[in-house]
């Protein structure tokens, strides 16, 4: 069995922040997601950081002593570090010293499986160690130059080399991503071309979105092949997943799973996934799932939407769906479920929210609803009367309609049905004259 890496957890807490508990929280989570064993912990109360340790000088000596007590081979904190932090932290502590986005892009370097993740992970990661070079090793101004100067200019020499080979391959990735990124687009154009309504499921990671996915589609296509990768973790997705969902009244939906949210989520992600990402802000509809069980939902939720606004998709309808509400304490509490927390500070004038629990298949009913409520609001009622000579009409109604009632009549099949505004345009020469 592989040994787990032990780790002291580091954390400022600034200006007494009420988040400072949650976030801690969710940096042991994260070494946990890369198989990192948190043994201890270290904080201090700063009005700002410190430029040149992030803790006060003081502290260090004291996560110095954690480290030899505890055996520890490795340091995290909980913020991004400056090149210059991480190596006089090093040198201090004498250990490895990492920050919160080295450990995100761990996770997802880890967890990427397709061409295009992995491509955006390496990109993101490159991008991170640009401004790092110097300090990433002492040999870059210790070359042997042979001009009688001591090595006078050799280190600028090998950095710049080297930021110009990170560069290079930054460019050739881009580019490579590009390929895949048309690829996609050409898919969403395609679905444009056939009005068929996206429907994107985002939030906090972990909060439920794959789980949802699944049960929408064992509840309406159970075809096992084409459930999406679930586990109670994070960043358990990386991929987005597209699926059309087909309800018993005709109406089809596609619903896509997207990469979760994170609070400090390195800029590098947002920018690298940023074509990944483009399946939210080209949605007709969002359904924002919040982790009802987690203490912190509210600030989960301002984080989600505040990254939907910097992704330009804050203007698109929402639905907020509480989900894992048979495990959150305010639900069990509340034996009137219908007092719904509607205090969510969002621009639209009615926010719509369901309670669910996609684990236990509660509520599911009430967000498919929602749901067809939003993207099947054009849906048009009609009486037709179709010749029985034309019983092509009658496969293509079958097949791309609702039908609420049908009764054969001497001049043909007189049907009731819902159908999109375009099979609209297309029927209309049939409909019955009421």
């Amino acid at each position: 069995m592989e040994q787990r890496e032990k780790a002291i957890l580091i954390g400022a807490n600034l200006n007494n922040n009420e988040d400072f508990t949650n976030s801690m929280e969710e940096l042991r989570n994260l070494a946990a997601a890369c198989d990192i064993d948190s043994v201890g912990e270290v904080s201090q109360n700063l009005s700002r950081i410190n430029a040149q340790y992030y803790l006060g000088k003081g502290k260090i000596l004291e996560v110095c002593e954690k480290v030899n007590e505890l055996g520890a081979e490795l340091v995290i904190f909980n913020d991004e570090l400056s090149p210059s932090q991480v190596r006089n932290l090093e040198e201090t502590i004498d250990c490895r010293v990492i920050d919160r986005t080295v450990l995100i892009l761990d996770i997802f370097a880890q967890r990427a499986k397709t061409k295009e993740a992995q491509l955006q992970v390496e990109i993101a990661h490159l991008q991170y160690m640009l401004p790092r070079l110097i300090g990433s090793a002492e040999a870059l101004g210790r070359q042997g130059g042979g001009s009688g100067l001591k090595n006078k200019g050799s280190g600028e020499k090998k950095l710049e080399l080297d930021r110009r080979k990170l560069e290079d391959r930054i460019s050739a990735l881009n580019k490579e991503l590009e390929l895949l990124v048309s690829r996609r687009q050409n898919q969403r154009k395609w679905r444009k071309k056939n009005e068929i309504p996206v429907v994107a499921l985002v939030g906090y990671t972990n909060a439920g979105k794959s789980t949802i996915m699944n049960v929408m589609l064992k509840l309406y296509n159970p075809i096992a092949e084409k459930e999406v990768f679930e586990k109670d973790m994070l960043f358990a997705t990386l991929e987005t997943s597209v699926r059309n969902i087909t309800l018993p009244d005709n109406k089809s939906f596609l619903l896509t799973d997207t990469v979760g949210f994170i609070s400090k989520l390195p800029h590098h992600l947002v920018r690298a996934f940023r074509s990944t990402l483009e399946e939210v802000a080209e949605a007709d509809l969002l359904i924002l799932v919040i982790d009802y069980s987690n203490p912190y939902y509210k600030k989960q939720m301002e984080v989600t939407q505040e990254t939907l606004k910097e992704l330009g998709a804050d203007q698109i309808p929402i639905i907020y769906a509480f989900n894992k509400c048979d495990l959150a304490k305010q639900f069990q509490d509340n034996a009137d479920i219908s007092n719904k927390p509607l205090d969510l500070n969002m621009e639209q004038a009615k926010p719509e929210s369901v309670i669910i629990s996609a684990k236990k298949k509660i509520g599911m009913d009430d967000l498919t609803s929602a749901i067809k409520k939003h993207v099947f609001a054009d849906y048009v009622k009609l009486e037709l009367c179709i010749p029985y000579q034309n019983g092509n009409v009658v496969s293509y109604l079958n097949d791309h309609a609702s039908i609420l009632s049908s009764r054969y009549e001497s001049n043909g099949i007189w049907i009731v049905a819902e159908c999109k505004k375009t099979d609209y345009d297309k029927l209309k020469a049939y409909e019955a004259v009421m």
